[in-house]
């Protein structure tokens, strides 16, 4: 094991692809999924491989590295110079029952599709499927299912990186560790770039998308991963995989009254983890559970959402979680639905759908539970869909308010995190922030994390400088307790996110992530504006 490691010549003629300067093009590539104002690019590049894009390091002076555009910070808006579109880089590589080798623009959806076909699953995909998986190592992005299986990076095996100096980087997990003091080497035709690693310490949570990670003895990869394209352009990744791929079943479940739910929600974490360290078969195994409140509630049945996805719940529901168990592999639905209809008889065998049924009877709300069992695909995705159907909603409002209102209106919300024996209290500190400034808001997110994201649904500019003044106050309520206000979706244009860096590592922690990109970018030539203004 060493501190250092070298580079080497890209494979396959230098040659850059056409620069397509149609408006046209370039139009569809002027900003992300939040639409983050003022993009402008002097055209777009479609690599195919990697010594295309060192070609395209070569020839521009200012480069962009996008993927799906599904970024909400700005990260995917081109503030001048060449924007790199990896969707042409999809192919799925190499395939075993361990591990996917796959180019950076291969969609998510593509590749849950394929593994599913052999039983196999790669648990952080996120929530968003259309993200394409060099965006997803970008961000370090995290699935519903982080609680169990961690983020992005903890399935990262290998990355083949192009440096903004055209060179091609190989990592691989485990081969380079930081020296002692603090610095990696790695060796270039030009010389040999001393690394720095940043001294901050990072939040003790589950996720965190916020600036370059650190640590004592950290090993390389985990410098790329997370970064946002500012310290190198993957273009290829290996990523573990799970095989047989466990059976899934998916409740949405509502409830009276949010205490209630959090209640349960504690109570399926600590049975879970007493599960995964017992490695008991017949235990309760939860790998996800998201949240969805009253507003969002209220705006899906507005939106007619529920309706579309077959969804009921009581008018009298304050929160409805959706839960995701996870079954012995080959579990069928018929399977399930005996567990669930033996779950009150006191007779009835010991399995993990039981236990879950009763815990929920004894809760009160077992009534008017729905249930998406093994192999009902169909179902379950329409319980996917009215979750994303949250952010949805308030996307419509935004985008209707910027039409009617005011075109400065834009999307304000957070994306926070705290340890999970913190998270009642921050939830109140969501609500009281807002209300005390008279906005309406929705939050939905990941509860079985502690990270939701809380949404201002603004009506006029002033709701939004408002909204922005509550999300600076929460990020320091967030740091206080222990978590982090960066929490998935990355720090990228966003002055607002760019702030909350600073109030979680200062401005010593902020400069010496700027002392990493000088090392790795020296001029400042891939994604300048993002993480750092």
């Amino acid at each position: 094991m060493s501190h250092r490691t070298s580079t080497r010549p890209p494979r396959g003629p230098l040659v850059a692809p056409p620069l397509q300067a149609d408006p046209a093009v370039v139009a569809s590539f002027l900003d992300d999924a939040a639409h983050y104002p003022g993009g402008r690019a002097d055209g777009v590049v479609f690599p195919r491989t990697e010594a295309e894009v060192a070609a395209i390091l070569r020839d521009h002076c200012q480069v962009l590295p996008i993927g799906a555009q599904s970024s909400v910070t700005g990260g995917a808006t081109p503030r001048g110079g060449v924007v790199l579109s990896t969707a042409k880089m999809a192919a799925m590589l190499e395939s075993t029952d361990t591990f996917v080798r796959v180019q950076p623009g291969l969609p998510v959806v593509t590749l849950k599709q394929a593994l599913a076909a052999d039983r196999r699953y790669y648990p952080p995909a996120p929530t968003y499927d259309g993200a394409f998986v060099g965006g997803t190592i970008s961000t370090n992005a995290s699935g519903a299912a982080t609680f169990k299986y961690g983020s992005t990076r903890n399935w990262v095996r290998r990355l083949t990186v192009v440096l903004a100096c055209g060179e091609v980087l190989d990592i691989e997990r485990g081969q380079v560790h930081a020296h002692p003091d603090g610095f990696f080497e790695i060796e270039t035709s030009g010389g040999v770039m001393t690394v720095p690693v940043p001294t901050y310490r990072m939040p003790d949570v589950p996720k965190r998308s916020a600036g370059y990670y650190a640590a004592p003895g950290m090993d390389l990869i985990d410098l790329f991963i997370g970064a946002e394209g500012t310290l190198g352009v993957v273009v290829e990744a290996t990523l573990a995989v799970l095989t047989p791929a466990p059976a899934a079943c998916l409740a949405l479940v509502p409830f009276p009254d949010e205490a209630l739910a959090l209640g349960i929600v504690a109570d399926l974490r600590e049975r879970s983890r007493r599960t995964w360290r017992d490695r008991d078969p017949l235990g309760l195994d939860v790998s996800a559970i998201e949240m969805l409140d009253r507003r969002c509630l209220a705006m899906l049945h507005e939106d007619g959402s529920d309706a579309k996805h077959g969804v009921a719940l009581p008018p009298e529901t304050d929160v409805a979680l959706l839960v995701q168990l996870e079954l012995a592999a080959g579990t069928t639905g018929e399977d399930a639905y005996d567990q669930i209809a033996a779950a009150l008889d006191p007779g009835g065998d010991r399995a993990p759908l039981g236990l879950f049924c009763r815990l929920l009877d004894e809760a009160g709300v077992l009534d008017h539970v729905e249930v998406a069992v093994p192999g009902d695909q169909s179902r379950a995705q329409q319980f996917f869909d009215f979750r994303e159907s949250a952010p949805e909603a308030v996307k419509q409002r935004v985008a209707l308010a910027k039409q009617e209102v005011d075109p400065a209106i834009q999307k304000t919300a957070a994306d926070m995190i705290v340890p999970f024996d913190r998270f009642r209290e921050m939830m109140e500190i969501y609500r009281r922030g807002y209300e005390r400034r008279g906005l309406p808001y929705a939050i939905w997110g990941h509860v079985s994390d502690g990270n939701v994201h809380p949404n201002v649904i603004p009506r006029t500019v002033a709701d939004v400088e408002a909204g922005q003044e509550a999300i600076l106050e929460f990020g320091l309520e967030v740091v206080a307790r222990g978590g982090s206000p960066l929490s998935e979706h990355g720090v990228g244009r966003s002055a607002i996110k760019q702030a909350l860096l600073r109030h979680l590592y200062g401005d010593v922690g902020v400069e010496e992530m700027r002392a990493v990109k000088r090392a790795l970018d020296p001029d400042s030539k891939l994604a300048p504006g993002v993480i750092f203004s």
